[in-house]
């Protein structure tokens, strides 16, 4: 468990202790019955703290809170913005 008082106020996990494996391995992430690999794992913020953290998918993006529930998930197709 990493500690970052001055980032946020509860004890942290490491992101890449739970998620490096399936970065680098042939783990995958189960969703509805369909097996996702993993691309990319990162802490989220309100702006003033971190607040949770994402998964992104082949296809989705999942978001939790920093006690691990599970939030929200997103197609990427829904969540990709317009390059300028």
């Amino acid at each position: 468990m990493l500690e970052y008082p001055h980032i946020h106020s509860k004890t942290m996990f490491n992101l890449d202790e739970r998620y490096h494996s399936y970065l680098s391995g042939d783990k995958k992430l189960r969703i509805d019955g369909v097996e996702e690999k993993v691309k990319a794992y990162g802490y989220t913020d309100n702006g003033k703290e971190i607040d949770g953290y994402y998964l992104t998918t082949e296809n989705y993006q999942l978001k939790y809170n920093m006690d691990g529930l599970f939030l929200s998930m997103k197609a990427l197709r829904e969540v990709a913005q317009p390059v300028a």
